[in-house]
């Protein structure tokens, strides 16, 4: 993989992140989901299409992932937006975009539609999970797990294998970010992509982001077996059919 760029916001937070530049070629924009990185196949997988097809190619590490500067519980989804906005608007500039959105990443893909909507010419969602924070953790916490996050501000929340520290702002500010009740007028090519066996987000939540599209050519395509990461080889070569789609 190509080596990584820093873009520093302020004297106290810097951005890493994943380029390839084509001064005229639509931009294939990905968006990782929660706590991830760029250290996945994903990313990698997009970044080889771009530079194979000669399009233009950008992917970032939101504010306290991976190796991007600030602490992850101090982040959002307002500022992981904004970090996305801002790196957008520094390297894609005027350029076409197409949205790759991978789980949480597709709620801040709906979110930038208001900055770049002209931009915008497609978006894929993969395991698509807007307003997860309220509809997937807080409206299933107990009232003991709900009292102590708002006395203690944070709570280690574990999901499988993972551990994930979950505060109190962040539930806050996810419902200041609600998207599902918005609609989208873009007449552009919207695919959201769900593993059937996907144990994080139900397939309603794809369903849910295709009904925010009235004038799209969309569809959802469901993945026979897959997960909620859909990255293997296998996986990415299907939804990289279904780019191919979208952006000829």
């Amino acid at each position: 993989m190509t080596k990584f760029n820093y873009l520093k916001i302020n004297k106290s937070k810097k951005i890493r992140y994943l380029k390839y530049n084509q001064a005229s070629a639509t931009y294939i924009v990905f968006l990782h989901g929660f706590m991830s990185d760029l250290e996945g196949k994903k990313p990698e997988f997009f970044y080889n299409f771009a530079k194979k097809n000669k399009y233009g190619f950008l992917a970032l590490e939101y504010n306290g992932h991976g190796k991007s500067s600030g602490k992850f519980t101090s982040g959002n989804i307002s500022s992981w937006t904004r970090d996305s906005k801002i790196l957008i608007k520094r390297i894609v500039k005027k350029n076409n975009i197409i949205l790759i959105g991978s789980s949480m990443g597709s709620w801040i893909s709906l979110n930038l539609f208001k900055y770049f909507i002209r931009q915008i010419k497609g978006f894929i969602g993969i395991g698509s999970a807007p307003e997860f924070l309220e509809r997937l953790m807080w409206n299933k916490f107990t009232k003991k797990v709900k009292k102590e996050i708002k006395k203690n501000g944070l709570i280690n929340l574990k999901h499988g294998d993972y551990e994930y520290p979950i505060s109190y702002q962040l539930i806050l500010d996810g419902r200041k970010n609600k998207v599902l009740n918005k609609i989208i007028n873009s007449k552009i090519y919207v695919t959201m992509i769900h593993g059937s066996e996907d144990k994080s987000v139900p397939v309603v939540f794809s369903r849910k982001t295709l009904k925010v599209f009235k004038n799209a050519k969309k569809k959802l395509v469901l993945i026979k077996k897959g997960d909620h990461s859909l990255s293997s080889p296998k996986w990415l070569n299907m939804i990289k059919k279904e780019l191919k789609l979208i952006i000829n």
